[in-house]
């Protein structure tokens, strides 16, 4: 496993039917953290990609969402995780831009940038668009069941998403994902 793409809200942070609209809104979710910080302390790398309709909806601007994003990142490292990278997608639906997850424009992208092989990452998310995004580039995919993820589950099951699996949350998806990779090694 060489990298590890998470969703944002929902998966690191609480999802909010309002959208998180400034830090004071971010809040972590249990055991995110942490099982970031175990994932960056084996060596897999880790990169967030999210969807930021919001920008482009006129509810934030692109500086405030590059705020919360870097604040995110340096709070993840104060507890020994690192994030090397955030892309996101302001776009809203009916624009219909590639860098909009169920697109897999943000991990190519990165991909990219980073040097990384795809079919050796793992993608994890709430929604069935981050695992469409992760199953488009052949990454394995992780549905976590906090934020949208319980309400989500139905839809996976009908679009057969190759490569998926099932956690509870962040944490649980980390403990399988070290867990197929040391018996690997």
């Amino acid at each position: 496993m060489q990298a590890v793409f998470l969703d944002r809200d929902g998966v690191i942070n609480e999802n909010r039917a309002d959208h998180v609209k400034c830090w004071s809104e971010f809040r972590f979710l249990p055991g995110a953290i942490d099982a970031i910080a175990r994932l960056s302390q084996t060596g897999v790398r880790v990169f967030v990609v999210t969807n930021q309709a919001i920008v482009n909806r006129g509810l934030v601007s692109r500086e405030t969402v590059d705020g919360i994003n870097h604040r995110m990142v340096r709070e993840i490292a104060a507890r020994g995780g690192c994030v090397e990278a955030v892309a996101y997608c302001p776009h809203r639906p009916d624009e219909r831009c590639y860098c909009r997850k169920p697109q897999p424009g943000l991990l190519l992208r990165l991909a990219r940038g980073h040097r990384l092989r795809l079919t050796d990452s793992v993608v994890i998310g709430d929604a069935l668009s981050d695992l469409q995004a992760g199953a488009a580039v052949d990454c394995r995919t992780v549905l976590v069941l906090t934020g949208r993820g319980r309400d989500q589950l139905p839809q996976v099951g009908v679009a057969h998403v190759d490569r998926l699996t099932v956690a509870l949350d962040l944490n649980a998806a980390v403990d399988l994902l070290l867990g197929r990779s040391a018996e690997v090694a």
